[in-house]
């Protein structure tokens, strides 16, 4: 028997937008995945000096806009645990949690990539999953330079050059602050939650 694909995407996810179901949806129809997991960020360090939203709203938000996909979903993982997020250490735990026929592959934009050898202890992603690099507009990939401060790396890289939604997670919280009609956007459940806590709402 061969081994599961799991699809792991992270993210801070505030909010959860329509390009982030579209990318999950078009890797495990690529890939064949089994599943993709979900997992919000509880305190992500790379965006320390921003403001980001609770993250009981974050993982609300997910959850729903996930809601209709039997082959996604969600995992508190990085929330739960006390501390900066660490793609490293959720990797660590999720292989432990599941079963040992289990693949990961961790969903990660151009941009994301360029930074890897800025993460904490980068080296030991490989031991961990295979990276899918996935087109993000105004990035291109330097897989030589990566390779250079990451040797290795590259073995455990496959690179998806995918359609992208022109949609940002920027222009959903700027649009929903001056109260405009966000609902292209993200999912309807999402654009309801978002309206109903006043979420991003600066009056």
């Amino acid at each position: 028997m061969g081994l599961v694909k799991i699809g792991v995407m992270g993210g801070t996810f505030d909010p959860p937008h329509n390009g982030h179901l579209a990318m999950a949806r078009e890797v495990r129809s690529r890939l064949g995945l089994q599943s993709v997991i979900f997992i919000p960020a509880g305190q992500p360090w790379l965006k320390s000096e921003m403001p980001v939203s609770p993250a009981a709203d974050r993982y609300e938000m997910v959850k729903l806009a996930i809601s209709t996909y039997p082959y996604f979903r969600l995992s508190s993982i990085e929330i739960d645990r006390s501390g900066p997020s660490y793609t490293v250490d959720t990797l660590i735990q999720l292989r432990s949690e599941l079963s040992s026929d289990s693949e990961l592959l961790f969903l990660v934009g151009w941009d994301s990539l360029a930074q890897l050898p800025d993460w904490y202890q980068p080296w030991r992603l490989i031991g961990l999953c295979t990276l899918v690099a996935l087109p993000r507009p105004g990035y291109a990939p330097d897989l030589a330079a990566l390779e250079a401060r990451i040797p290795g790396i590259s073995g455990h890289i496959i690179m998806l050059d995918i359609p992208t939604m022109a949609v940002s997670a920027t222009e959903v919280r700027e649009r929903a602050a001056q109260g405009a009609d966000i609902s292209k956007l993200v999912p309807d459940r999402v654009a309801d939650y978002i309206r109903d806590n006043r979420l991003y709402r600066q009056d």
